[in-house]
């Protein structure tokens, strides 16, 4: 679907009003499918990162973390299968000179179908790309495209080219010398390679013992030449991964085990079960025996967030073959079967895989809300954001009720004592009643509102986002009942 959908339109024009995102370059018109985070977006995407970081290491006895970098040697992306076989199907309209992935144009044109009510014909046409995809089957795809007279967007035309593979990665020179072949090195398309090629290092280094698993979060460059959805699908993005390394058959197990596990992460979120569901790959990678993706309920319908695969020995041989270096683990365990050490052998590996960016835009979807609130009385709305309390960019907004009388003395007291536990935002501009709805829109859970009151007693009213409750409280409460709420 497009990203002019009413609701999904109006949660990008939010998120850019709000301070969450911004168009990369804006003042130059922007740069297709580049984005930047303003200060509210930062923040939340910070804290979904963290979140995901501390459940994968710190609460976890077999899963530590690394940081490793975007450039590596071109060779790794040889083994990887990178360089022949990162491709897209794409198609060109003669007319236009528009390019095309291939499974964009047709489901655009199915979504065109769904529109005019022709649902049957729509499915029928999304099974038949699927199979000839899955087929690699580029001239059943064209005829497709021409039997259902698929047209280009820009030129209305169905004067297409043949399909052609194109590869993703981002190329660029390495050192001083440009236009050698020898100083091409290319931007990372996944984060995975940099965890493979340091799984000895970590293995030796951490004493580690298999199962165990090394988790990153970093960012990684595709060329996708129809990027679109907003933050959903990038040119630079970051993905939360983590490689899970295991006994050689073993590995079914602990994919069921990380299938439930990630998914439960997902909803001890406090998002509701009914937007996720599991899509198993129908075709699988030539090296993977298991994979699924976790869907989640965009306002642009189901999607994949987070990807679940059984990838076997393939990475760590293949770069056993190229480097020449020996990617095994020596497992001292007694096998049952033998009464011996199992010994020598190349781990099979389990993967989850989470695009930071589309956590970003899932809870940020969820969290949406336009409320009507009027009453006989009066006309009244609000825009409100139901993060998770846990990762909403501000946890408590201190508001004085004036600018004087020291209640933003008291304001400020108060801040003092909670900004080394959570975020805190102080705002005097405005009616309180202005202050609270911006603050909803914000999406922050705690209003703490000082009044005259607050001089006499020390209390101050404290406001719920959620539910607009308000009552008083002791100051000296409210640190330790907001640690709590988080």
């Amino acid at each position: 679907m497009a990203n002019d959908t009413p609701l999904f339109q109006s949660i990008i024009s939010h998120a850019k009003e709000y301070g969450f995102i911004f168009p990369s370059s804006e003042i130059y018109d922007g740069l297709q499918a580049v984005y930047d985070y303003g200060q509210m977006g930062s923040e939340l995407k910070k804290n979904i990162k963290d979140h995901w970081w501390k459940s994968m290491t710190q609460l976890r006895d077999d899963v530590v973390g690394i940081d490793a970098a975007i450039f590596m040697h071109p060779t790794t992306w040889k083994a990887s299968g990178h360089v022949d076989n990162f491709n897209d199907p794409m198609i060109d309209n003669r007319d236009s000179k528009k390019r095309y992935r291939v499974d964009h144009l047709i489901e655009a044109h199915a979504e065109a179908l769904m529109a005019a009510g022709q649902k049957e014909q729509a499915a029928a046409l999304v099974t038949s790309m699927e199979g000839l995809l899955a087929a690699d089957d580029f001239v059943g795809l064209k005829k497709l495209i021409e039997d259902h007279q698929i047209k280009c967007a820009v030129s209305d035309t169905c004067h297409w080219t043949d399909i052609r593979q194109f590869n993703l990665m981002f190329a660029t020179e390495f050192g001083a010398t440009s236009g050698e072949e020898d100083n091409k090195v290319y931007l990372r398309p996944e984060t995975a390679q940099g965890i493979f090629v340091n799984f000895l290092n970590v293995q030796k280094t951490g004493r580690m013992k298999v199962p165990f698993g090394i988790a990153q979060v970093g960012k990684a460059f595709r060329n996708e030449i129809v990027a679109r959805q907003f933050v959903f699908r990038m040119r630079e993005f970051e993905q939360m991964e983590m490689q899970f390394f295991v006994r050689p058959g073993t590995q079914k197990q602990w994919y069921e085990y990380w299938k439930q596990c990630r998914l439960q992460w997902h909803l001890d979120l406090g998002l509701p079960a009914d937007k996720y569901r599991y899509h198993d790959h129908v075709k699988l990678a030539h090296y993977a025996d298991a994979a699924c993706d976790i869907e989640f309920d965009f306002p642009i319908g189901f999607k994949e967030l987070e990807g679940i695969h059984s990838r076997t020995d393939f990475d760590l041989r293949q770069h056993q073959e190229y480097s020449k270096k020996k990617q095994q683990y020596f497992d001292n365990e007694i096998d049952p079967s033998t009464g011996k050490p199992f010994g020598n052998y190349i781990p099979y590996v389990v993967e989850t895989s989470i695009g930071l960016d589309r956590m970003f835009l899932a809870v940020l979807s969820h969290a949406y809300e336009e409320q009507d609130l009027s009453t006989d009385e009066k006309q009244d709305s609000r825009v409100v954001l139901k993060f998770p309390a846990a990762l909403a960019p501000i946890k408590l907004a201190v508001l004085p009720l004036n600018k004087k009388d020291g209640l933003p003395e008291i304001a400020q007291e108060i801040i003092a004592q909670c900004k080394d536990d959570f975020r805190c935002f102080y705002e005097e501009k405005d009616s309180i009643g202005k202050r609270y709805r911006r603050m909803d829109a914000l999406g922050t859970p705690f209003c703490i509102t000082v009044d005259y009151q607050s001089k006499e007693d020390r209390t101050v009213t404290i406001r719920y986002r959620d539910s607009m409750q308000q009552e008083r409280i002791s100051i000296d409460s409210i640190k330790d009942l907001i640690k709590k709420a988080l």
